[in-house]
C-alpha cells in the first residue's frame, strides 16, 4: 500500500496484492530494499521492492516460522518452531549458519543496534543471548515463564521482555531487572518509539504509552474498535509517525509530537484492508527519501523562487493476514518453490555472458 503525502495531507491506497503463502502469515520484516514475510506453511517468502517483484523462498526452517529481523543490508536472522534461529547473507540469501537455539519454539528475537548481540526467547522458559562475531551462545537466563516478546531498545543501553501483560525493563550492563510494567491484558505488541518511551498494544482497543524510567503511563488513546494487533513506527522529515494494524482489517497512522506526549496523536489517515490482520511493517522507499533531501537543499539554494513542487512521499505499507496475502505486484509463481541460491547463480551467469 502506499502511504502518499501531498502538501501535508495524507492518504492510503491499495498498491499490489499478491497470494504469497499457503497458510497464514506470522511475520513481516523489512529493510532499505526487501521484504521478507515468515508463515505457517514453513517459509520465508523475499519480496525485492526496488524491482516490485517475488524474488525467492528460503525454506531452512521445520515449523511455523515466528520471528524476522534484518540487520543493515547485508544479514537477516530467523526463528521458528523448531527451536533454530538462522543467520542469512541476503547478497546471496544463502544460510550461513543455523544454530539449535531454544529447546522448545523461538518466540522472539532482537538484534543489538551494534549488531553484535542477539537476544532470543522460546518456549523453553529462557533468555539466551548470542554472540554474532562468534556465532555461539554467550549467556542464559532462565525465566519463570514463557516469554513471547524481546526488544533492544534503539541506543543498545536497555532491553524489555514480555510476559503475558508484564513488561520487565533490563539495564544491559548489569542484566537485571530496573522496572516492570504491567497491563490489564495480554499485550500483542510492543515499540520503542524513543530510548525511554514505549508504545504497547494488548487485547485490546487501546495504545498506551509508557515511561521505561518511571513505569508510568503517558497517555492512553482508543486507536481502533476492536483488538489491534501490531504497531510499526518511523520517523520523516522530523515526524514521528505511528502505524497501528487491527483485526477487523483498519490500518491508521497516527502523528505523535514527543513534545506533547500526553496529548493523543492526531489521526492522518486509515483504510480498511477488508482483511483479518496479523502483521504489519511499512518499507520506506529510499530514493523517495533521496528526492525530499535534494528538494529541501534546492529550496535554500533558489530562496527567493516563489514555489518549488511538492514531492510525494512514498511509504509502503506490508500488512498481512490470515489468508497469507500481503503486498506485492500480480505476477505468476512457480509451482514448485525452490531455494534462492540456485535461481540467483543462474541471474549472475546471464549477466556475466551478456557482458
Amino acid at each position: 500500500m502506499d502511504a502518499t503525502v501531498p502538501r501535508g495531507s495524507w492518504t492510503v491506497a491499495p498498491d499490489f496484492t499478491h497470494h504469497a503463502h499457503t497458510a497464514s502469515l506470522s511475520v513481516v520484516a523489512v529493510n532499505n530494499r526487501y521484504v521478507v514475510t515468515g508463515s505457517k506453511d514453513e517459509t520465508i517468502q523475499i519480496y525485492d521492492m526496488k524491482k516490485k517483484v517475488e524474488h525467492g523462498a528460503l525454506l531452512q526452517h521445520n515449523g511455523t516460522v515466528t520471528c524476522l529481523e534484518f540487520y543493515g543490508t547485508a544479514h537477516l536472522l530467523s526463528g521458528a518452531e523448531d527451536g533454530a534461529i538462522c543467520i542469512w547473507n541476503t547478497k546471496r540469501w544463502e544460510c550461513l549458519k543455523s544454530i539449535k537455539a531454544h529447546k522448545g519454539h523461538v518466540t522472539s528475537l532482537s538484534i543489538h543496534p551494534s549488531g553484535k548481540l542477539c537476544l532470543s526467547v522460546g518456549t523453553d522458559k529462557t533468555l539466551r543471548t548470542w554472540n554474532l562475531v562468534e556465532g555461539r551462545s554467550a549467556f542464559i537466563k532462565n525465566l519463570k515463564q514463557n516469554a513471547h516478546i524481546i526488544k533492544w531498545s534503539p541506543d543498545g543501553e536497555k532491553y524489555v521482555t514480555v510476559i503475558t501483560n508484564k513488561v520487565d525493563i533490563y539495564k544491559l550492563d548489569t542484566a537485571s531487572i530496573t522496572g516492570t510494567i504491567t497491563t490489564e491484558k495480554r499485550i500483542s505488541s510492543l515499540r520503542f518509539i524513543t530510548d525511554s518511551i514505549l508504545a504497547i498494544a494488548g487485547g485490546d482497543e487501546i495504545i498506551r504509552f509508557y515511561s521505561c524510567d518511571s513505569q508510568k503511563c503517558l497517555c492512553e488513546f482508543k486507536a481502533h474498535e476492536n483488538r489491534i494487533k501490531d504497531i510499526y513506527s518511523f520517523e520523516r522529515e522530523g515526524q514521528h509517525i505511528i502505524v497501528t494494524a487491527c483485526s477487523d482489517g483498519y490500518i491508521k497512522m497516527w502523528n505523535l509530537d514527543l513534545n506533547k506526549i500526553k496529548d493523543v496523536p492526531s489521526l492522518l489517515c486509515e483504510v480498511n484492508t477488508k482483511a483479518r490482520l496479523t502483521c504489519l511493517a511499512v518499507w520506506l522507499d529510499p530514493a523517495s527519501e533521496l528526492k525530499e533531501n535534494s528538494d529541501k537543499v534546492a529550496t535554500l539554494s533558489q530562496a527567493n523562487e516563489d514555489e518549488k513542487p511538492s514531492i510525494a512521499r512514498k511509504n509502503e505499507v506490508c500488512w498481512t493476514d490470515k489468508s497469507g496475502k500481503t503486498a506485492k505486484r500480480k505476477r505468476k509463481i512457480a509451482p514448485e518453490k525452490q531455494k534462492l541460491e540456485a535461481p540467483l547463480q543462474k541471474k549472475k551467469k546471464k549477466r556475466n555472458s551478456s557482458a
